[in-house]
């Protein structure tokens, strides 16, 4: 039973995520629309991440408070409507607001997270967060080949209607099948909110996990913001079908999530993320050397995907090992923290393309990623394994 709640989790959140990077392959498409420079509509990218940091800090506490099913319930409905006027959007400032409103609501995955750590105990975490995560990394990359395909067909409002009928079957689907949680913080929401604080300051390896994980998805953004600028500088046939392809690509690196939320389980995690960061900065090292080309672009995104997720999973794993009564709030500041690197690493990858182009990016793709790895040099006390 447990095992099939995983997946249908995974399911999940693969589509509500998948809200926050339909954007992507289409930066050249919104440019067209709205006669605006590749730059400015970038602003469409940013925003979505920066909403979705706010969410996540807003939305993901009242996980340990509030019966999730009726949480689950209020921010679908509100990321349907926002869904809905970023289909309808007349003006750019329109869908950069409806992007940011969509990122903010698009929450769900992360309060889905913390629920298949709890449920699954010390001894299963990894491997429950390794199912979970498959699933939304899945969303993530998938969703640039969907975004793409479809916009190339029937344009790209069409992208956002079809992200609003996903999500009202999202929410029919978890109020079916999802059992009752019993919330475990009992103050009001102030409380809650100030507790964060309280957690960030006493636990040392959410500090560190939450940082690895800003720096490196910074990198990530980096690249997938500007990527639609690159594959069309090199061929202007090359559109947001094209750069939406790139994200069946980056499945192969995503189908790592699985295997590494198992090896969590076995081995110490520190060790898990060390050796997927590796991976990780590679990938940017290769991008660097061989972006120019098709196949080159190919190889980095295998290996991008292939260490940021590995590294993910188990960052995450760790982190929601922390305290098993704050398993939200764990999430939220990791995921919170998280998500604003993003909507940093886009910023800078989009300011670098204006100014470098594609050397620029990569060598903001690279300081991002090399600092990652200059944290994980520093060891913190915390858990060896999981089992805490």
């Amino acid at each position: 039973m447990k095992q099939s709640i995983y997946w249908v989790m995974a399911l999940a959140a693969g589509l509500v995520v998948a809200n926050n990077y339909y954007n992507q392959p289409l930066l050249v498409d919104f440019a067209h629309t709205f006669g605006a420079t590749e730059p400015q509509v970038g602003a469409v990218s940013i925003a979505a991440q920066a909403g979705y940091a706010l969410g996540l800090l807003l939305f993901i506490p009242l996980g340990d408070k509030v019966e999730l099913r009726k949480l689950f319930a209020l921010t679908l409905a509100a990321a349907v409507v926002a869904l809905v006027a970023m289909a309808a959007a007349p003006t750019l400032p329109w869908a950069v607001a409806a992007s940011f409103a969509a990122g903010m609501s698009s929450v769900a995955p992360q309060l889905l997270t913390p629920y298949a750590a709890k449920i699954a105990g010390p001894q299963g975490r990894g491997k429950a967060v390794g199912i979970v995560m498959f699933g939304l990394l899945c969303g993530i990359l998938v969703s640039r080949t969907v975004s793409g395909m479809i916009a190339a067909h029937f344009g790209w409002r069409a992208v956002y209607a079809f992200a609003a009928v996903a999500t009202v079957a999202v929410a029919a689907m978890l109020a079916r099948v999802l059992p009752r949680v019993e919330p475990t913080f009992s103050g009001s929401y102030g409380a809650l909110i100030r507790s964060l604080l309280a957690l960030l300051r006493e636990e040392p390896v959410v500090r560190q996990t939450a940082s690895i994980a800003a720096l490196q998805f910074a990198a990530f953004s980096a690249f997938w913001t500007t990527l639609a600028f690159q594959l069309h500088g090199l061929d202007a046939r090359y559109g947001s079908e094209t750069a939406g392809l790139f994200g069946l690509v980056g499945v192969a690196g995503a189908s790592a999530s699985y295997a590494a939320g198992k090896l969590t389980d076995a081995r110490d995690p520190r060790r898990v993320i060390l050796a997927a960061s590796i991976v990780f900065v590679a990938s940017y090292a290769l991008l660097a050397w061989k972006g120019a080309s098709i196949g080159g672009l190919i190889a980095g995104v295998i290996l991008l995907d292939l260490g940021l997720q590995s590294a993910h999973v188990s960052n995450m794993a760790r982190n929601l090992a922390v305290r098993s009564t704050a398993m939200s709030r764990a999430n939220t500041l990791y995921m919170t923290i998280r998500f604003a690197g993003g909507a940093i690493g886009a910023a800078l990858g989009n300011y670098a393309w204006s100014v470098w182009h594609w050397p620029g990016v990569c060598g903001v793709g690279l300081a991002f990623a090399s600092a990652s790895m200059l944290l994980q040099i520093n060891p913190v006390s915390g858990q060896r394994t999981l089992a805490k």
